[in-house]
């Protein structure tokens, strides 16, 4: 009885191993964190957001502000060319202890631990995405043991999605893609016109559009430009400028015989110098302009003997109901009419960058030499290198409606994007402006 004891004893002992055996190998490994190998560097391609969405959203470049705020988000955007799969990463470091953040991408969201002195790649998880078009990943402070919550220096895609191609802006990119793309619109003048001597464009800026960095330009010729900007929170311009013949980013390298001259201004403008994108002379009236108001600009271009060129701009501000100068400019070693008439959109701050603005241009008209007006209602839509060579591609122009006429639309990061080179035309109105010309300050 005994020996048939040990023999059960035994039996059930080679059991319980063998099926413990059997259950170890039937568990499933850890499966390995899928290929990212497409880095998409913040410093190009994020900004830090307070407030997101709301009326008292804020944004920072990611220079500006150390990450120690929970209020926050250090948004990063991208676009993918394909709908599929998206696996997503973060390229990370923590200066000490342990950090713990809050990172988001569509409706999901998850919570991650990070430690670790040195880069590591941290996958933060595989979604799908419908469509084509721009996406960000939201990261969020929520404790940490260092000053910082972290450092990332790169978000990490892979998957199917990043098959048709991903854009963001890269090194060459880094100041010019952070402002993002310029738009233009250039005007065609009729055949039977005869040599230009007024430009005279209408311009509207709807509520929500006037976005601090942003230059509506509504009078473009080939030798300066002619429009209104949103400097800060609490001044907006009228700007005029005439470039020097002198090819300088450096206007003090200019010779005197190529100075341009200011001839005469209105009251409270300012005259001065330019650089940095080439030089001349620079005209500006602080002028609080209003949302939802349509902005009158008319530009007088004629040669004045001896090689010059004269150059005069007004502006008829609807709430004032009357023209005002803002300024005349001699430009030397130059005899010419109005030519290039053009029309532009851009922003000039890569703070507000990740900010969407747009702006409407209607009633185009030429008046030439001979006293006749010529309606303007043929543009050609074009874009700088920014967005031809696809660090952005949230830049957008054409004709919306008769009553808007031509737009210009850049920055926001939103998804539809208009062919370069494609022309349009707007419906014709047939009434020529009445101004006298006599009559002008």
């Amino acid at each position: 009885m005994k020996r048939a004891g040990l023999r059960v004893f035994y039996l059930l002992s080679f059991f319980v191993i063998a099926s413990a055996m059997s259950c170890q190998k039937t568990e499933e490994p850890p499966k390995p964190d899928p290929t990212m190998n497409t880095a998409i560097p913040t410093q190009g391609n994020s900004w830090y957001l307070r407030n997101p969405g709301t009326a008292q959203q804020q944004v920072f470049n990611i220079g500006e502000q150390n990450w120690t705020d929970t209020g926050l988000i250090l948004r990063t955007w991208f676009r993918l060319e394909r709908a599929g799969e998206v696996h997503i990463g973060l390229r990370v470091k923590v200066a000490n202890g342990t950090s713990v953040i809050k990172a988001s991408f569509g409706e999901e969201e998850k919570e991650l631990g990070l430690t670790g002195q040195a880069y590591k790649t941290v996958y933060l998880g595989t979604y799908n995405v419908s469509k084509a078009g721009y996406y960000y990943v939201d990261l969020k402070g929520v404790s940490k043991e260092s000053l910082n919550y972290a450092e990332v220096s790169d978000i990490m895609l892979g998957g199917s999605a990043t098959a048709g191609g991903v854009h963001f802006i890269n090194e060459d990119y880094f100041y010019w893609g952070r402002r993002g793309p310029s738009v233009h619109l250039s005007y065609d003048v009729p055949q039977a016109a005869a040599s230009i001597k007024y430009y005279y464009n209408e311009m509207t800026i709807t509520e929500g559009n006037d976005v601090i960095g942003s230059f509506f330009m509504a009078n473009g010729f080939s030798q300066g430009y002619f429009g209104i900007q949103v400097n800060s929170a609490t001044e907006r311009r009228v700007l005029f400028s005439i470039w020097s013949p002198y090819q300088t980013d450096n206007p003090g390298e200019i010779p005197p015989e190529y100075r341009v001259v200011l001839l005469r201004k209105g009251d409270e403008v300012v005259a001065q110098e330019f650089g940095n994108e080439g030089s001349g002379g620079q005209s500006f009236l602080r002028y609080n302009w209003i949302t939802g108001n349509t902005y009158r600009f008319l530009v007088k271009i004629e040669p004045a003997g001896d090689n010059k060129t004269d150059y005069t701009a007004w502006i008829y501000p609807p709430e004032l109901g009357e023209w005002k100068l803002i300024a005349s400019w001699r430009r030397p070693f130059t005899n010419t009419f109005a030519t290039g008439l053009h029309s532009f959109l851009e922003n000039f701050s890569t703070r507000t960058g990740p900010l969407g603005r747009d702006v409407y241009y209607n009633n185009q008209w030429a008046y030439d030499v001979n006293g006749q007006w010529h309606e303007l209602t043929r543009a050609r839509f074009t874009v700088d290198q920014t967005g031809r060579d696809k660090a952005r591609l949230d830049f957008a122009g054409g004709i919306k409606s008769d009553e808007h006429g031509f737009f210009l639309k850049n920055c926001g990061f939103f998804d539809e994007t208009t062919n370069p080179d494609i022309h349009f035309n707007r419906t014709p109105k047939f009434i020529s402006p009445a101004i006298d010309f006599e009559s002008l300050p």
